[in-house]
């Protein structure tokens, strides 16, 4: 990765990796006719709606670490598609929620092992999706999403 201090190479290394990740899921969604973000949306709205959420495009946004406005444009896509509807709030006519189609919810369980299937690839390296070197790595992901990278304020 170059001969430079470590910490020089992780931002490279993190984006490398999350570059390649982002194209083998495009890549590998393709036939079903999803992108990588979509899959996002969809697996995400998939599993809230299992656990009996019908969640707004804000919530989701917080879900999925994606930006509102990206979020938006990505259900109007959904929507097109058919895999989801979008509903304003009864309550909060700002807020818009959103729902799983029937055609979503039979759409999102392949597109959902597709995507472990590769991740299993993925992983497979250091042993695994269940492995314990993979449970480090989560670990200590989870410390570097945690990492405040905003300006500190005045």
């Amino acid at each position: 990765m170059g001969s430079g201090p470590p910490g020089a190479a992780a931002g490279a290394t993190v984006w490398r990796l999350a570059t390649k990740w982002r194209s083998a899921v495009d890549r590998a969604l393709a036939p079903l006719g999803l992108t990588h973000a979509q899959y996002v949306l969809l697996a995400a709205l998939h599993g809230l709606e299992r656990a009996g959420r019908q969640p707004t495009q804000r919530e989701l946004a917080d879900e999925t670490g994606l930006e509102a406005l990206y979020v938006s444009k990505l259900a109007r896509t959904l929507e097109a598609n058919g895999l989801i509807t979008r509903r304003r709030d009864a309550h909060d006519t700002r807020a818009v929620r959103l729902i799983l189609t029937d055609h979503g919810r039979a759409s999102a369980p392949p597109a959902m092992r597709t995507v472990q299937e590769l991740l299993e690839r993925l992983l497979a390296p250091i042993g695994g999706r269940d492995g314990a070197r993979a449970t480090a790595l989560v670990r200590e992901l989870g410390v570097l999403l945690d990492a405040p990278l905003d300006p500190p304020s005045s």
